[in-house]
C-alpha cells in the first residue's frame, strides 16, 4: 500500500479499536487525522479530537476532509444510522471523495444458503438490528456513495470473547458455521479502501477458513489446555459460510488467514505478557 498515498485529511467517525489501529498508518503516510466521538478523553498523539453526538444535528461545522471512515454502532431504532449519517453530511463542508462504512455480515441474518455467500448476494434481515444495519448501508451509499465493508467475527488483542468462553467451559453450538477476520487484516482492508483509486462498492472481510464453531473451540481448548466446551446446539448445522476471495485478491495475503494462526498468536502473546 506504500505506493498508494493516504488521504490528505481523514475523519474517523467513532474512535474505537479499529480507529486506534488505523490512525497511525494514516499519520505515518503523512495524512492528517480527526476523530469525531461523543466523549473528549485523551487521544493518541497526532490525532485531532472533535466532540459531537450524531444522534442530533451538530452545533458547528466539521473540518473539510478528503476521506471519512464510519465505525458507529447501530444505535437505537431502525433508522438510527440514517439519522446519524444525515447529520454527518449536514455538518461536513462538502461530501468527501471517499467514505468507507463499516457494516457487518450480520445483514445476512435471515439468509439461508448452503453455498458460500459472496458480495453478489442480497442480504435478508431477520431482526431489527440486522435491518437497521442494512438501512445504514443504504444510507451511506445514498448520501456519500460509500464503500461498504462487512466484517465477520472480528477478533484480536482485546477481542477475546471466545477465548473467555472456552476457558470458562461455557457451552456453544458446535454445528454453527462461523466466519471471522483478525483485526489486523481488517485494518489493512480499511486502509486500502481509503487509498484505492477505484475500490469495490462492497467488500466482505472474512479470512480463508470458515469453520464450524466446534472445530474452533476444540482448537482453542487444546491450545489453552482445558476441556472442550460442551455442545449446546441441536447438532443441525446453521449459519452461513462467507467467501473471502475478493478481500484476498485485493490484499494479496492475510497476516492471519486462519483462526488457528490468529488465535495461536493471541494466546502466545498473552502467555509472554508481563
Amino acid at each position: 500500500m506504500d505506493h498508494m498515498p493516504a488521504p490528505r485529511r481523514t475523519l474517523l467517525v467513532g474512535f474505537g479499536k479499529l480507529g486506534a489501529r488505523l490512525a497511525p498508518r494514516l499519520l505515518a503516510a503523512g495524512g492528517e487525522v480527526f476523530a469525531l466521538r461523543r466523549g473528549d478523553g485523551a487521544l493518541p498523539a497526532g490525532i485531532t479530537g472533535v466532540r459531537g453526538d450524531l444522534s442530533a444535528p451538530l452545533p458547528s461545522p466539521l473540518p473539510e476532509v478528503d476521506a471519512v471512515l464510519v465505525t458507529l454502532p447501530p444505535g437505537e431504532g431502525p433508522t438510527a444510522y440514517r439519522t446519524a449519517l444525515t447529520h454527518l453530511g449536514d455538518a461536513l463542508p462538502r461530501v468527501p471523495a471517499r467514505t468507507v462504512f463499516v457494516s457487518s455480515t450480520g445483514v445476512f441474518e435471515g439468509t439461508t444458503a448452503e453455498r458460500p455467500i459472496t458480495e453478489r448476494d442480497e442480504p435478508v434481515a431477520a431482526s431489527g438490528r440486522s435491518a437497521a444495519i442494512r438501512d445504514g448501508e443504504r444510507a451511506a451509499a445514498d448520501l456519500f456513495d460509500a464503500v461498504v465493508v462487512r466484517p465477520a467475527g472480528i477478533y484480536g488483542p482485546g477481542r477475546e470473547f471466545l477465548l473467555r468462553r472456552v476457558r470458562a467451559g461455557e457451552g456453544v453450538d458446535h454445528a454453527r458455521r462461523t466466519n471471522r477476520i483478525h483485526e489486523s487484516d481488517l485494518v489493512r482492508a480499511l486502509d486500502l479502501m481509503l487509498r484505492m483509486d477505484d475500490p469495490p462498492a462492497l467488500l466482505h472481510a472474512v479470512d480463508r477458513k470458515p469453520a464450524p464453531l466446534g472445530d474452533v473451540v476444540r482448537f482453542l481448548a487444546a491450545q489453552l489446555g482445558v476441556d472442550v466446551p460442551p455442545d449446546s446446539g441441536s447438532g443441525v448445522p446453521s449459519g452461513l459460510v462467507h467467501d473471502g476471495s475478493l478481500l484476498l485478491s485485493l490484499l494479496g495475503t492475510l497476516e492471519h488467514p486462519t483462526y488457528e494462526s490468529g488465535y495461536a498468536d493471541m494466546i502466545a502473546s498473552s502467555r509472554i505478557a508481563p
